[in-house]
């Protein structure tokens, strides 16, 4: 019997997987209020892919902060506001809105180095699916969070001698993440940064290829020298670097094609990465039909998914999105 493990490789080494695996998104409203629909999903559609907890008890105690509206401070300092139940909500209070602070700032190295590895390492090697860090790099969100984001834009245009600390500060962190689950017993690292809008890229192309390409790079050679994958994670319209994620050495990746020409994505990259998801969770899961689901995963399908592996069934399961489309999702892929 084809493990997930064995599934999900096979999907990203185009080495004719016996379907695609699957991958679901349950955001925490989902996990906190709709437990058993969730559950019952789960024993329909088993999923092939996972991510090992912290330490015992650490995915529950992360999730209960969102169980109720309020304001919580994140590990970096910056404080979140939560204006419903179950929603991650945003930073209203960036740790470092003032380059004042800079000079006694020091990221929250001790996350990593107290991380329980034994424990994740036994879940990874007692599992047989593909494992994936909890925890993702992200670089561009987290300067987004300590500077807050009309800051950044400026910082961006800028170019001071803070915002250069602070990118080297923020860059050594997550090569140390990095590099911990790197050695772990995973299958593949996440990184993740949103750099889309609806219909282009957040800043110039060569402004990311000349500040945020290396860091990833980085990341991409760390990970790769230990045998594992690079999964990323990019919402908005990134057509133009997707060649720039290729080259450094991206195995997945989780865009929102819906976003984007999925068909001329097709033509440009199919064979070169595995589109890891996803389907539309701005119009068409929110708002559509049944026969609207099933039509955009065969679109999916008939763009990017030949037989010989490239795609992951993946989606996400939000607030707003009825179960039975998600339902609808994987029994299109099946």
């Amino acid at each position: 019997m084809v493990t997930g493990r064995e599934r999900v490789r096979a999907a990203l080494t185009f080495s004719q997987p016996d379907r695609p695996p699957r991958d679901l998104w349950a955001l925490p409203y989902v996990q906190l209020f709709c437990r058993g629909e969730l559950d019952e999903l789960l024993r329909r559609f088993p999923l092939d892919i996972d991510r090992p907890e912290l330490s015992p008890g650490s995915d529950d105690e992360d999730l209960q902060k969102y169980a109720r509206a309020g304001s919580y401070k994140d590990e970096w300092g910056s404080i979140w506001h939560m204006a419903e139940p179950g929603i991650v909500g945003e930073v209203k209070e960036p740790a470092l809105s003032d380059w004042s602070k800079l000079s006694r700032y020091r990221p929250p190295l001790e996350s990593i180095r107290n991380r329980n590895w034994d424990h994740v390492n036994r879940l990874c090697d007692g599992s047989e699916r593909f494992m994936i860090s909890s925890v993702c790099a992200r670089p561009f969100e987290r300067l987004q969070f300590l500077r807050g984001s009309e800051n950044l834009y400026m910082d961006l245009a800028e170019q001071s001698r803070e915002f250069r600390t602070l990118v080297e500060m923020v860059h050594a962190f997550y090569l140390e993440d990095v590099a911990g689950w790197a050695r772990s017993d995973v299958d593949a690292v996440f990184l993740m940064d949103d750099w889309g809008s609806n219909t282009s890229l957040l800043i110039h192309p060569e402004q990311w290829r000349s500040i945020f390409k290396p860091i990833y790079r980085d990341y991409c050679q760390i990970i790769h020298a230990q045998g594992k994958f690079v999964f990323f994670h990019s919402d908005g319209q990134i057509e133009a670097i997707y060649d720039d994620l290729i080259e450094i050495g991206v195995d997945a990746l989780n865009s929102q094609l819906f976003c984007m020409d999925i068909e001329r994505l097709a033509r440009r990259y199919r064979g070169r990465i595995t589109f890891w998801g996803e389907i539309d969770r701005q119009h068409v899961l929110p708002f559509g039909t049944r026969e609207d689901v099933e039509r955009a995963v065969r679109r999916v399908r008939t763009a990017l998914d030949d037989g010989t592996g490239g795609v992951i069934a993946q989606c996400e399961w939000g607030k707003d999105n009825r179960r039975e489309n998600i339902e609808a999702v994987f029994e299109a892929w099946a």
